[in-house]
Parts: structure tokens; C-alpha cells; sequence
């Protein structure tokens, strides 16, 4: 893959992109909310994104955990894709799809299916110990489900994924190399150890230096940091605390916070 479909995607710029973190779906622990306040919340959250200057917007459902290992269950698909297709009707930017922990089939099969651009894929090579167990990439199947699409959906991969370590000792810059030429993607997510840690901008540096692709930060941005890593990078993605209301992981996010690391970025 090459840099243009990114760069084409996103009109040359370089994007800050907002998380829609949905409430837990229907047949999830701790599900709580009916479909239609469910498209009402995203849809709440796509306005205040958009309205806070953000060039993309990443659904995704982190109230479903504890996640599956692999694949999710036929009322998660179906849910996901009804907010999703409110979503991308509704949305004047970009609409990607992350579907935790890794179930990258159903992901970019939504995103074709209701008209969402990309999707944000945590293992697509290499096989990761992570909390819901081992996870293998499939680089080879997800290339080709894409191919057989008469639209393409693109897509983000992490290198060394966060809450996960790989499951044999590949330094993180050949690693980055391998996603980049051997995996299919458009852009290269590089996180901390955790959703609230950073990567170090040491890391930053050497995945940049190391691949041809956009290179995203995808954990640990606050106020604080979002600008410096906004500089070392092809783009960052925000939904930490910081970026929510009351500082509530997972819910409803703070416009206000938002707009203003949008208007520190890019007045640099």
C-alpha cells in the first residue's frame, strides 16, 4: 500500500480524529441502553466531534468489554452496523470502525456494507499474548476481503499493539516495516503500553523513519502532549479522558477539550 489513498482520504491534511466510544450494545454485560438511544448517543458525539473541528471520527464499541478474542457475536454486527450507518449519513468527515478485540471481518464488512471509509484493525500480523488470550493477525484474508469489495474500505494497523505484547521479540521498528510492506495497510497505529500511556517520541521517530505510510499515535494523548506528537507524526487520534466529560473513560466527550487541542494543533 501507498500513502495516496490516505492522503486522498483526508484531503492532504494531516488528521486529528475523535472516538466515539458507544455505551455497551445490546446483549453485552453491561448493555444498558435500546438501539435508538444508542444511535441518538453516537449521533450526539458525531456533532460535538465535528463541531470541535476534528477531521474523522472512529466508532467503536469499548462498553462491550470483557471482548472477545476473535469475532464478535451476529447482534454486535448488526447493532454496530445500524449506529454506524446513522453515523456516516449523518457525518461531513471521514467514519472509521474499530471492533475490540480484533474482529477485523466484521469491522471492514460494516464499513463497505453502510458507507464508513475505514477501519482501525489492533493485529493484522504477527501473533500478540493480550488479555483475551492469543491473537493472530490475517493479513492474507483481510487483503482479500477487501479486494472482492467494489469500494474500498482503508486500513489502520497497530504495531505492537497496546494492552498486548507480541508473542516472540520483534523490536517495534521491524515490526512497523512488516505491517507496512507485508501487511496491506494505509496507515501505521504506534501506542503505549496502555490506552492511558503515550508511546514515547522516541518510538514516534523511529516508526516514522522506518515506513512510507502515515504513521498515527493511537493511546495516551491529553491536552498536555497532543500537540508535541501531533508534530512527530502523520496524525493522531483522541478519546482519552482528557477528551471526556467529567473525565468518564468511555463516555460522552468534551467538546470544548476537543476544539482546543484542535486550535493549539494546527496553529503550530
Amino acid at each position: 500500500m501507498t500513502a495516496r489513498a490516505f492522503d486522498l482520504l483526508f484531503g492532504g491534511k494531516k488528521p486529528i480524529l475523535g472516538m466515539i466510544h458507544l455505551p455497551a450494545l445490546p446483549a453485552a454485560p453491561r448493555s444498558q441502553l435500546s438501539l435508538d438511544e444508542l444511535v441518538a448517543f453516537a449521533l450526539e458525539e458525531l456533532q460535538r466531534l465535528e463541531s470541535a473541528g476534528i477531521d474523522g471520527v472512529i466508532v467503536e464499541n469499548v462498553g462491550d468489554s470483557p471482548f472477545f478474542r476473535k469475532g464478535v457475536p451476529p447482534v454486535t454486527v448488526a447493532a454496530v452496523a445500524v449506529v454506524v450507518r446513522e453515523v456516516a449519513r449523518d457525518a461531513r468527515v471521514p467514519v472509521g470502525v474499530n471492533l475490540l478485540r480484533n474482529a477485523w471481518k466484521e469491522a471492514v464488512s460494516v464499513a463497505y456494507a453502510v458507507g464508513a471509509h475505514f477501519i482501525r484493525c489492533n493485529v493484522v500480523i504477527g501473533a500478540y499474548v493480550t488479555d483475551q488470550g492469543i491473537i493472530q493477525g490475517e493479513a492474507a484474508r483481510l487483503a482479500r476481503l477487501r479486494k472482492s469489495f467494489d469500494r474500498d474500505v482503508l486500513v489502520f494497523g497497530d504495531v505492537h499493539v497496546k494492552h498486548a505484547a507480541p508473542l516472540f521479540d520483534v523490536p517495534l521498528v521491524d515490526a512497523a516495516r512488516d505491517l507496512a510492506e507485508r501487511g496491506g495497510v494505509d496507515a501505521v497505529i504506534v501506542s503505549g503500553a496502555r490506552s492511558p500511556v503515550p508511546p514515547t517520541p522516541e518510538m514516534v521517530t523511529s516508526v516514522v523513519e522506518a515506513v512510507e505510510l502515515p504513521v498515527l499515535i493511537g493511546s495516551g494523548l491529553g491536552e498536555a502532549n497532543a500537540c508535541e506528537f501531533y508534530e512527530l507524526s502523520g496524525g493522531i487520534l483522541l478519546g482519552e479522558v482528557d477528551f471526556k466529560i467529567d473525565r468518564k473513560w468511555g463516555g460522552a466527550s468534551d467538546q470544548a477539550a476537543y476544539a482546543r487541542v484542535v486550535s493549539a494543533c494546527r496553529s503550530r
